[in-house]
């Protein structure tokens, strides 16, 4: 199992960070933890930075690549996600499967014979886009393959993309902003455009010339809830937290001046 980025997602109500189990499972740790936090802390505080008006609502980020997920945000914080205990949860994936009826698993186990270890092998590396396909998991080659098979795994990538989009949008009691993020996300207009089609109902107006250039804002002027077009940064992130925590650390050792690094005097 991926290991979770879970910081950002910690904000979770309850109820979005339980399963119907016992009781005592969620207290071992069986319990939903989020990831992609990252991107979403990283998407989070550029609205904030550039659009604090939009950082204060009710925003669905979908990063939308190899690995994909959704997340509900409300004022900067994590409502609802789609991904749960593992990586393997919510939107199908490049190999990765998405939401899954825990029913199949026990029927590959009970009349496929397969071991747990062959069972994550399938969910994990074979299945998703890629399994759908019979081609690739890249989202490049399925659209520019054009065959019915690569059509229909795109179709059921963003039939469940929306109904997520949905979801989330109950979460938060609205929709203020959708904002595109990974590689699929900023990279392809045509599945932003598959996505936001017909979605005036969620105040969503795509503006079809702004999305093919594919500037930071791609709705309409007249779009009730914006929608954005943000190039994540998980590394940035990571850089930052980093930062913070050696200042933090020099504080603590009353030390007042930032370190200087070289080649001969790296960070850690």
């Amino acid at each position: 199992m991926a290991k979770p980025s879970p910081a950002f997602h910690r904000a979770h109500p309850w109820v979005n960070d339980t399963f119907a189990l016992p009781r005592e499972y969620y207290d071992k740790g069986v319990r939903r933890y989020g990831f992609h936090g990252l991107s979403y802390e990283y998407v989070s505080t550029r609205l904030r930075e550039n659009y604090p008006d939009i950082s204060a609502g009710r925003v669905v980020v979908a990063h939308l690549g190899a690995g994909a997920s959704m997340c509900g945000i409300r004022d900067g914080k994590s409502i609802a996600s789609t991904m749960g205990f593992s990586a393997l949860d919510g939107l199908p994936m490049g190999t990765r499967c998405g939401q899954l009826d825990p029913a199949v698993i026990l029927y590959l186990m009970d009349h496929e014979g397969m071991t747990s270890k062959e069972i994550a092998d399938l969910l994990y590396k074979h299945s998703g886009l890629n399994g759908l396909s019979g081609l690739s998991g890249d989202m490049r080659e399925l659209e520019a393959a054009g065959t019915t098979v690569a059509e229909q795994a795109i179709d059921y990538f963003v039939f469940r993309i929306r109904r997520e989009l949905g979801g989330l949008a109950a979460a938060l009691s609205g929709l203020d902003a959708l904002v595109f993020c990974g590689g699929i996300g900023e990279n392809s207009p045509r599945i932003r455009h598959r996505i936001c089609e017909d979605l005036h109902w969620l105040g969503l107006d795509l503006d079809d010339a702004r999305n093919q250039r594919g500037v930071p804002i791609v709705s309409t002027l007249s779009s009730r809830a914006q929608i954005f077009v943000i190039r994540t940064d998980e590394e940035a992130m990571i850089a930052r937290h980093t930062l913070k925590l050696l200042r933090n650390r020099r504080a603590q050792k009353g030390l007042s001046r930032s370190p200087t690094y070289s080649r001969d005097n790296p960070p850690l």
